[in-house]
């Protein structure tokens, strides 16, 4: 077992017998008639930022306050500990003649992170920090779990993800995130209902999934004995309110969407919806600038921002331009002068741009270009506007183009804010266009809606004029509060369930055993330096493609590990010399591995993870830990990524969505040398959704972009 991992351990055993302790206190309070747990109330009058700003008014007067200690230092019959609350941190000076023996006694004994109250007077120290002198200190719930080591602090993104109230507690400054976040809610709602909107609540369950192009979630009705679905959008139920007579109707809730996660995308995420009779797309570009800009100010107290490095202007007015005219000032293609589905094909097929065999007309390949080539470009706010049709089911034709629609989307930094559209008010048109959905979700488009007869009913009743446009309000909330992943704005970001219980414990016991049993266990030793498996490789590769793939997997497996909180050097060193012996004995591979890995005396263990790699092609070892499952699952994704990669016009990994990839995943005739049949295989041998493996892969791709182009450059 090797230090790293053999620390992990001893640290889960530690923790387990810290909190047998703290137990064990817990039960002789109850025992003496002291259960923290029994108390009900405790009467606070200031709380810590309070009691800072106002010192000169509270100087020597009596405060109460209560918190979670998150410091403490003992100094025979005088200590100090520090409580911090929801508005910041203060200082306690308690002293055995102020507050007796035996409550004095009782301090002690208490831990980091229990939450306790304290009564005294406001002074400050020699060193002049503003602190309380206790008079009264009480007991008000016993933390049974130890926090995190204080000076490393909760760094572990995936746990911070997970146990948010952790989070929140170490890391106080990620408060400051969701308390703009909150603000900015607030905003939204004053400028809506300032500007007449009445907002309302729709149904979250629907019976039809329509609203948006996406997969949706399908859950069931016991009484009913009906499939129903978590809505995609509130939209139809909002324009049946304008039918009904509302004319200006908003909505703030969840959407769902069962696709693919990352770092702008969670499956259950917050939108603003509104609707306003007899206006148009153009009304609604107007309010949009007006609204993102005067939020900003009110909330940020400026409309001059900076996003991840970048700077970006809010004040309006914003540029306005046609999806065409954009596609053409990138690229120079001139969609205007393409009239059929046929010149469109070719031109894409010229350019590289893939598009679903079922997603092959003139208009979808306008938005593939896009998509493609233009997104990204777009860093200051503008309105891409004038869409095909076949990519808009829900909008008005252009009276001087019917291939064209009255719509548009907002981007900012390169990423999509808004949808908007002049809402298509005719029964007939509307209903033809639900067919097609419905023959595009036969041929297989997963994301296609379905047919919802009710809402053509009422378009029959006769909606006016309207305008209509959706704001993606997490991925907004992330540019105001210049956050990097829409899971550091949202409290509790959708993640896989760790182990259960049982499984946890049996964990534990088994962790116990091999420590008691001398650390037999070699797992995960090497043996080699990495320096040494350069040379190895080196040795043995000599075209730049298998060198650059081999740094390419090096580094996937140290994020992947670090992610897991694995042996960073172990699954390096197994990605690095995974095809050590391919280049040169290609019809031995894997063979080959054992016999050139002892030239440097690599470990049995670090032989047998590299032979695994080939399970079922070229080799009969199989995968057994989590590390060679990763590898086995991971080498042929990982080139698969590469050549999408270079694709785009950024040439980099880094802008590439996992939409886009999947896309690349289904063209079978892309990257076909890599096995979909091996990935697909990987991710069964994982226990993993395929979209897990495609995003867990892509993140560590992006994440480690830098370091393996370092690589390139110094082993290349």
């Amino acid at each position: 077992m090797s230090e790293q991992q053999n620390n992990n351990v001893e640290q889960e055993v530690d923790e387990n017998h810290l909190i047998q302790i703290r137990k064990e206190k817990l039960f002789e309070l109850q025992k003496n008639g002291q259960d923290p747990f029994a108390i009900t109330k405790y009467d606070r009058t200031h709380t810590s930022k309070q009691i800072k700003d106002n010192y000169e008014e509270l100087e020597e007067k009596d405060v109460s306050i209560a918190g979670r200690i998150i410091a403490k230092r003992i100094m025979g019959k005088a200590s100090f500990c520090t409580l911090q609350d929801s508005e910041g941190k203060i200082q306690s000076y308690v002293s055995i003649n102020d507050i007796g023996e035996e409550e004095y006694k009782s301090f002690k004994t208490w831990d980091i992170g229990d939450i306790i109250g304290i009564k005294g007077f406001v002074f400050k120290t020699k060193t002049e920090e503003i602190s309380i002198h206790a008079k009264e200190a009480i007991l008000l719930t016993k933390s049974l779990r130890p926090l995190p080591e204080k000076f490393h602090g909760l760094k572990n993104e995936d746990l911070r993800y997970r146990q948010r109230y952790l989070d929140l507690i170490v890391n106080p400054e990620v408060k400051e995130a969701f308390i703009k976040r909150s603000k900015i809610l607030k905003e939204i709602r004053n400028f809506m209902d300032e500007r007449g909107y009445m907002e309302v609540e729709t149904p979250m369950l629907t019976t039809v999934a329509t609203g948006d192009a996406a997969r949706p979630f399908i859950t069931h009705h016991n009484t009913l004995d009906l499939q129903m679905y978590l809505r995609i959008a509130p939209e139809l139920n909002l324009k049946r309110l304008i039918v009904g007579g509302f004319d200006k109707v908003y909505e703030i809730g969840k959407n769902f969407r069962n696709e693919g996660m990352d770092i702008k995308h969670n499956p259950e995420f917050t939108v603003m919806e509104f609707y306003s009779a007899y206006e148009d797309y153009n009304d609604m570009m107007n309010i949009a600038e007006q609204l993102i800009s005067t939020v900003a100010q009110n909330a940020l107290g400026t409309t001059k921002i900076n996003y991840q490095g970048t700077d970006i202007d809010l004040t309006p007015s914003w540029r306005r331009i046609t999806m065409i005219d954009a596609i053409k000032e990138v690229t120079g293609v001139d969609f205007n002068t393409v009239k059929t589905d046929e010149e469109a094909q070719n031109l894409a097929k010229e350019k590289g741009v893939e598009y679903e065999e079922y997603k092959n007309t003139r208009g979808h390949i306008i938005n593939e270009f896009f998509e493609t080539f233009v997104e990204e470009t777009l860093i200051q706010p503008t309105f891409i506007i004038d869409y095909p049709v076949e990519v808009s089911p829900l909008t008005k034709r252009k009276k001087d183009n019917p291939n064209l629609v009255e719509r548009f989307e907002l981007f900012i930094g390169g990423r999509e804010y808004g949808n908007a559209y002049s809402e298509l008010n005719d029964a007939i048109d509307q209903y033809e266009r639900f067919m097609k959905q419905v023959e595009a979700k036969e041929k297989g488009d997963e994301e296609a809606g379905g047919m919802d007869e009710d809402f053509v009913n009422a378009l029959e009743i006769g909606l006016p004029p309207t305008g209509g446009m959706g704001i993606g309000l997490d991925r907004l909330i992330m540019l105001l509060t210049n956050s990097a992943s829409i899971r550091d704005i949202i409290f509790f970001p959708t993640m896989k369930p760790l182990n259960t219980t049982n499984e946890k414990k049996s964990k534990i016991t088994e962790n116990k055993e091999k420590i008691s049993n001398n650390n037999n266990d070699k797992n995960f030793e090497t043996k080699i330096d990495r320096e040494e498996a350069i040379k190895l490789l080196k040795k043995y590769n000599k075209e730049e493609f298998h060198i650059r793939h081999a740094l390419t997997v090096e580094q996937i497996m140290k994020y992947l590990a670090k992610k897991y909180n694995e042996n960073e050097e172990f699954w390096g060193l197994a990605g690095l010399l995974h095809d050590i012996d391919y280049e040169m004995y290609p019809e031995e591979h894997c063979k080959k591995a054992p016999e050139i890995l002892k030239e440097i005396n690599s470990s049995e263990e670090l032989i047998h993870a590299i032979c695994s790699h080939g399970y079922g092609i070229c080799s009969d070892i199989e995968p057994e830990h989590k590390m060679e499952k990763i590898l086995f699952a991971i080498d042929e994704l990982s080139g698969l990524i590469w050549a999408a990669a270079k694709m785009r016009p950024s040439q980099s990994t880094k802008d590439m969505e996992l939409k886009s990839l999947k896309k690349k995943y289904k063209d079978k005739k892309f990257a076909a040398g890599c096995s979909r049949e091996i990935i697909d295989k990987g991710a069964n041998t994982l226990g993993w959704e395929l979209d897990e493996l495609l995003q867990n892969t892509l993140e560590a791709m992006q994440e480690m972009e830098d370091e393996i182009h370092k690589s390139v450059e110094k082993y290349i």
